[in-house]
C-alpha cells in the first residue's frame, strides 16, 4: 500500500474515491451527452451518500435477472448462451433511464458449474424447471462440527481438500492430495497423488471450467463497458459480509452455527476471528480494482427469527461493526441489505453518519428512518421480481 495513502485520513481517502468514481480512467465515453449523464448520477449518488440534498432521489432499480425476460429470453437462456446474455443486458440498458447499474455478474456460467457437478445452487434445467425465475440455494453442512481445528489451523488446506470435494462432485478426488506445508522442501510426498488417474481428471475437469468462465467474464466486462460507456455508473465496487453469515452459509448450514452458538461458542468465535481478516482485505480489492467505493452486504442470519439480541450482540453485530470500521477506514461506502433486522437492531450501526447506504425491512422502514435517518443514507426498495409479474400500477 502506499505509504501516502495510509496516511490519510478516512474523509479525505473518501473523497480520493469519489473522484476516481466520478472520472473514472480509461472510459471513453459514447459522446459527451454520456460522459455528461453519468458525471450528473455519479454526483446525485455522492450527495445522497453524504446526506447532502441532491438535484433528485437517485434512482437504483432492483432488477436482478429482469433483462433477460423483458429481452424475450429467460434465466436458463443467458446462464448458458454469452452471445444471448450480452443481448439481454444491452437492449436493457439502452431502454431505461436508470442512475446505476449492476451487471450480470450473478448470472452464473451454468455449463461450468454443471460440468464441476456444482451442489451450492440448482438452476434452470439443472435441478429447476427451465422456467424457473431464480436460483435454489442448496444449504449443507461442508463442515463438520468436529472440523473447526482443522478449518482454523489452515483454513485454505481445509477449502483445497475438504470443502471443494464436497461441494463439487466432479473434484472429490482432490481429498486425496497432501497438504502443501507439509513438503517442505522435499516434494515427493505432495507431487504423487497428481499421478492419479481421478485426480488427473478432476485436474482436467476443472481448468476446462476455467476456460469456459473466462468466456463468461468477457461477456459480463462488454455489458459492464456497454453501460460504463453510454454513461451509467457501476453501483457496487466490491463485495463484504459477516463471518457468521459466511460460515452458517456455506460451511456448517443454519442448523450446524445455530447449534455452534450453544455447543461450541468459542470455537465458532475463533473460526470467526481467522477469517474476518481475509473478508476485509477481499472487499477493500475489490473496491481498488473496481475505482467505486461502495461496498455492497447482503446480511440475513442476524434475523430477528435467528437469534436473540443478546447473540446479535456477541455473534454478529462485534465482528460486523469491526468490519465495517475498517472499510470505512480506507474510505469506504457500505451498503447493506438488511431484510429481517428489526429498528433495535438497525440502530447498532450509526456508528458513522454518512457512511453507508442502509435497505431496512419494509416492516421496519418507518421507525428505521426515525433512528438512523439522520446517520445514514435510507434506500426503498421493490422485489426485483415485480416488474416481471405486476402491472405499473402496482
Amino acid at each position: 500500500m502506499d505509504k501516502q495513502w495510509t496516511e490519510l485520513s478516512p474523509e479525505k481517502k473518501r473523497e480520493a474515491r469519489f473522484q476516481r468514481w466520478l472520472s473514472p480512467e480509461n472510459v471513453k465515453f459514447r459522446s459527451p451527452e454520456a460522459e455528461q449523464l453519468y458525471k450528473g448520477r455519479v454526483t446525485r449518488l455522492i450527495k445522497a451518500i453524504k446526506l447532502q440534498e441532491p438535484d433528485r432521489v437517485p434512482v437504483h432499480l432492483p432488477y436482478g435477472f429482469f433483462p433477460a425476460f423483458y429481452a424475450g429470453g429467460t434465466l436458463q437462456s443467458v446462464m448458458y448462451d454469452y452471445d444471448e446474455l450480452r443481448r439481454s443486458w444491452t437492449k436493457f440498458i439502452h431502454d431505461f433511464d436508470m442512475d446505476t447499474y449492476i451487471g450480470p455478474s450473478l448470472v452464473f456460467p451454468a455449463r461450468a458449474l454443471e460440468n464441476l457437478n456444482y451442489r451450492v445452487f440448482k438452476w434452470p434445467g439443472y435441478g429447476l424447471a427451465p422456467d424457473a425465475s431464480t436460483y435454489q440455494f442448496v444449504e449443507g453442512e461442508n463442515m463438520k462440527a468436529d472440523e473447526y481445528d482443522a478449518f482454523i489451523s489452515n483454513p485454505a488446506d481445509f477449502m483445497q481438500r475438504s470443502f471443494l470435494p464436497r461441494i463439487m462432485g466432479v473434484l472429490e478426488p482432490l481429498q486425496h492430495l497432501s497438504p502443501l506445508n507439509h513438503m517442505m522442501g522435499i516434494p515427493m510426498g505432495y507431487i504423487a497423488p497428481y499421478g492419479r488417474p481421478d485426480v488427473q481428471s478432476a485436474l482436467k475437469t476443472l481448468m476446462e471450467a476455467g476456460q469456459e468462465i473466462m468466456k463468461w467474464q468477457e461477456a459480463v466486462a462488454e455489458c459492464n463497458r456497454e453501460a460504463l460507456e453510454s454513461g451509467l455508473p457501476t453501483f457496487f465496487g466490491g463485495g463484504g459480509g459477516v463471518p457468521f453469515d459466511a460460515i452458517g452459509d456455506f460451511l456448517r448450514g443454519t442448523q450446524g452455527i445455530m447449534m455452534d452458538m450453544f455447543r461450541q461458542p468459542e470455537k465458532l468465535h475463533e473460526a470467526m476471528e481467522k477469517i474476518m481478516p481475509t473478508g476485509i482485505r477481499m472487499a477493500i480489492s475489490g473496491a481498488n480494482a473496481s475505482g467505486v467505493p461502495i461496498v455492497a452486504f447482503a446480511l440475513h442470519k442476524g434475523d430477528d427469527s435467528f437469534m436473540s439480541l443478546k447473540q446479535f450482540e456477541a455473534f454478529y453485530w462485534s465482528y460486523l461493526k469491526r468490519v465495517l470500521l475498517a472499510l470505512i477506514d480506507e474510505g469506504l461506502q457500505e451498503w447493506q441489505e438488511t431484510a429481517g433486522l428489526t429498528s433495535e437492531r438497525e440502530g447498532r450501526k450509526t456508528t458513522h453518519g454518512g457512511k453507508k447506504f442502509q435497505r431496512p425491512p419494509l416492516r421496519a422502514f418507518q421507525a428505521c428512518s426515525i433512528k438512523v435517518g439522520t446517520a445514514c443514507c435510507l434506500r426503498r426498495i421493490i422485489c426485483w421480481n415485480g416488474p416481471r409479474h405486476q402491472e405499473p400500477r402496482q
